[in-house]
């Protein structure tokens, strides 16, 4: 039998069986800091208009920076980037120390090497349980196909195989 959805130990490892993508979302807090986090939870929302989606944590301390900031990048990690994405998803740590980075649209942070970004407008904000899920514009993007992309699945990190 399985457990009810109540036991959210369990369904997180339910949940950790679909393989997701790895990402980094950036943004310019109101005092003019990058902030940034480590994300499995974005998805392409439509062509026309361009939007894409991601979802984070409400009791996350970057919650409030997020929702206030004009825009924010997302960037899709490569293979060899593992280490970036345990940088951005470890508390409390300068993610953006000795980090080469660039200001995109809106102030948000550039990281370089990832497979692809989105420079994405803030549009919509909505309250979903115990997280807030983003919807952005996207104004402008790159594509990398060269580097593989890194995964996540069952709660590890994994890469695409031949």
């Amino acid at each position: 039998m399985n457990p009810a959805p109540t036991d959210t130990r369990a369904l997180r490892n339910a949940l950790g069986r679909f393989a997701t993508g790895v990402a980094i979302v950036t943004a310019i807090d109101r005092d003019g800091n990058p902030v940034g986090l480590t994300v499995n939870s974005f998805s392409a929302v439509s062509l026309e208009p361009p939007l894409v989606l991601w979802c984070l944590d409400n009791g996350s301390h970057n919650l409030e920076a997020f929702r206030h900031a004009s825009h924010h990048a997302i960037h899709i990690l490569a293979a060899d980037q593992q280490d970036l994405s345990n940088r951005f998803a470890t508390w409390p740590a300068d993610r953006f120390a000795g980090l080469p980075w660039q200001r995109g649209i809106g102030g948000a942070p550039l990281l370089p090497g990832c497979c692809a970004s989105f420079e994405v407008a803030n549009e919509t904000a909505h309250p979903a349980g115990d997280h807030t899920v983003f919807i952005g514009r996207v104004e402008r993007y790159t594509d990398n196909a060269q580097p593989a992309p890194l995964l996540f699945h069952a709660g590890r990190y994994a890469r695409l195989a031949d």
